[in-house]
């Protein structure tokens, strides 16, 4: 197989090694009482984990539109996450955004197929809440270029970022997820950059609950692309206990944050 082809692959790969390690391990995992608690679709991330012997595969689809310098510019991809519990606190992450396309019409004219890079990681769920203190996680990670030319990142490209949740009165709860990382640029130069999120959730019932959110997930100087800000919208509906389907809409706030996007997706716990 060409090396082109094979870093292409290497999404795919993570994904399927992740898959195959885990079988014999789900087999011997308990039932859990807890509803499934799922990372996506709102930026920010739960601090709690899956819970050891536990997979959970959360994907979706997803669409970005953008109109700039006479330019109408559409991304559309099929993101997927993986969460394997290895202990009670303790989890070990693969992400990609899978297979993707891009179109741009009008000023400039271009058309890229491929599949995006993969994301490794841990997280780790540090304490619970009480007493007023918010529950925490940790989450480390690196984008690591492994996907399709035109959609490859530059090296490896870690980030840390903790999740903080408090439960409010009413079904309300707000969650914070600050974080930093460090980005490579074309030219091979580093940057350190910064992200943040913070999601207001409203629980109607046990089964759906909405939410609004103000991400960031990019603050860096404008020579290393600079920051992107955005609000979503989003709602979240249990289909049983081991299983959500949710949706976004995202509205960006300046002009280096796509125009809009839009997700839709299932989580479901094994």
């Amino acid at each position: 197989m060409p090396v082109r082809q094979f870093r292409s692959c290497l999404p795919l790969c993570a994904v399927l090694a992740m898959t195959l390690t885990v079988t014999p391990v789900i087999a011997l995992a308990q039932q859990q009482e807890d509803p499934i608690n799922a990372d996506r679709p709102d930026f920010v991330d739960s601090s709690d984990v899956v819970g050891k012997g536990t997979l959970q595969v959360e994907m979706g689809m997803a669409v970005e539109r953008n109109r700039a310098d006479g330019t109408k510019e559409r991304t559309t991809s099929t993101p997927l996450l993986l969460r394997l519990g290895v202990t009670d606190t303790l989890e070990l992450r693969a992400e990609t955004d899978g297979r993707m396309r891009y179109r741009a019409d009008g000023a400039d004219f271009a058309r890229e197929r491929g599949w995006g890079d993969a994301t490794l990681g841990v997280k780790w769920h540090a304490r619970d809440g009480a007493d007023g203190w918010p529950s925490l996680g940790v989450i480390v990670e690196a984008d690591v270029d492994s996907g399709s030319a035109a959609f490859r990142g530059s090296g490896v490209q870690p980030a840390v970022s903790i999740a903080a949740e408090w439960e409010l009165a009413n079904g309300y709860s707000l969650g914070v997820m600050p974080g930093v990382g460090r980005m490579t640029d074309d030219d091979g130069s580093h940057a350190g950059y910064g992200y943040v999120g913070i999601v207001l959730d409203k629980a109607w019932t046990d089964r759906f609950r909405t939410f609004v959110e103000f991400a960031a997930p990019q603050i860096v100087k404008a020579r290393h692309g600079g920051t992107q800000a955005q609000v979503d919208l989003g709602a979240a509906w249990l289909l049983t206990r081991d299983c959500q389907l949710d949706a976004m809409l995202t509205r960006g706030l300046n002009n280096r944050t796509p125009d809009y996007a839009f997700t839709v997706g299932v989580s479901i716990r094994l």
